[in-house]
């Protein structure tokens, strides 16, 4: 079901969302963080939100204000939502990109585009599979549902699919070894 494979995605790029969190934490200790895994989970939100996992939401969303115009005025403004987290992570773009050519910073500057965004995706993760995801099922037909899937063009997930993009490999390599760490902290 659709709704599942957007859920999936969700728990993804949560998963993205702690390992710049992580990274966020060395930087913060006035370590130097892996700005390779950082550049990496950059080039991912530029790429498949962006891309394939918001273009989706926006169709099932489209039929949740025909459907159900109420629960959809409820949801808000989904398109500007996804256009403020574009935003934000220009802004960590560019902030990742001046501690890498060494300009002069303030760290708690850095310290807050980066929160700000990380706060952001976790915020509209949150409202989407609380409030959204749950109104589309509940008021979406079938038939919706049969189009949103024909209109849908149905890549793989690049970070987590079998045959991961180069871009991502140092970034998956991170995630094992962080989940790895995790479990064996736990243990």
């Amino acid at each position: 079901m659709i709704i599942e494979r957007l859920s999936q995605e969700h728990r993804n790029i949560e998963k993205l969302l702690a390992i710049l969190e992580r990274e966020l934490q060395v930087f913060d200790l006035g370590d130097r963080p892996d700005y390779e895994v950082i550049g990496a989970v950059i080039s991912y939100f530029e790429l498949y939100p962006e891309v394939y996992h918001h273009p989706q939401e926006d169709l099932v969303f489209a039929k949740l204000r025909i459907r159900d115009p109420d629960a959809a005025a409820k949801i808000g403004d989904l398109a500007r939502e996804h256009q403020r987290g574009a935003e934000l992570l220009r802004r960590v773009a560019h902030e990742i990109d001046n501690v890498l050519a060494g300009r002069e910073l303030l760290r708690q500057d850095v310290h807050a585009i980066v929160h700000d965004f990380i706060e952001h995706e976790r915020r509209h993760i949150t409202m989407e599979d609380r409030d959204f995801f749950p109104a589309a099922v509940k008021a979406l037909k079938p038939q919706d549902w049969t189009e949103i899937a024909s209109a849908m063009s149905n890549p793989e997930d690049p970070l987590f699919s079998e045959a991961a993009e180069e871009t991502f490999d140092a970034l998956r390599v991170r995630i094992l070894q962080l989940e790895q760490e995790a479990e064996a902290e736990r243990h």
